[in-house]
């Protein structure tokens, strides 16, 4: 069985590194933590719209 060649790890971004650091290491743990701050960020990103802030301090 052939493995694929493994690049230098300065040519592989970000995510291709989490994600064979998940594949490899078996922490599927990590995976809701991870997914709850890109949610947080985004809805930051999300909230910083002037249409949008009325709406959130009125909660």
């Amino acid at each position: 069985m052939e493995s694929e060649p493994q690049l230098p790890s300065s040519s592989r971004g970000i995510l291709a590194e989490f994600w064979h650091f998940l594949l490899h290491e078996k922490v599927w743990w990590m995976t809701p933590i991870v997914v709850v701050l890109v949610l947080m960020v985004a809805f930051i990103l999300f909230a910083e719209a002037a249409p949008v802030l009325p709406f959130i301090y009125t909660l």
